[in-house]
């Protein structure tokens, strides 16, 4: 009975400590800048913010802040995975346009939904 109640208490703990369920889709939408996207709706293009920089969503991209692709029903799912290394590379051609990602999409501990994406092409505006 005791290694019956060990194994049970292992599998929850294991259970509890992986990562929340992902299955692949296709995410379509327009890639935007996270934060400021979550500051304001507004923010979904390059000048949205009030500063002498007129690439406002590109140039946080360039130093590895998070992109999201915000879909037609208003869901936002923050870009992780492949995509993203090297402070976003392989994104920044896309950023403020239409595409469509394909990857694990799942939520982080707070809810958040995620696209661990591997697959970006761009779409008709």
């Amino acid at each position: 009975m005791r290694g019956m109640t060990a194994a049970l208490i292992a599998a929850g703990l294991l259970a509890w400590t992986m990562p929340l369920a992902a299955k692949v889709e296709t995410i379509k939408g327009r890639l935007v800048d996270k934060a400021c996207y979550e500051r304001s709706p507004q923010n979904t293009g390059e000048k949205h913010l009030h500063r002498p920089i007129d690439e406002c969503a590109s140039t946080c991209a360039k130093v590895g802040l998070p992109l999201a692709v915000l879909t037609a029903d208003g869901k936002l799912y923050q870009v992780t995975g492949e995509l993203t290394k090297n402070k976003n590379e392989k994104l920044l051609a896309y950023v403020t346009h239409m595409v469509e990602l394909r990857g694990e999409v799942g939520a982080d501990e707070e809810g958040g939904l995620l696209v661990t994406a591997t697959e970006v092409k761009p779409l008709k505006e």
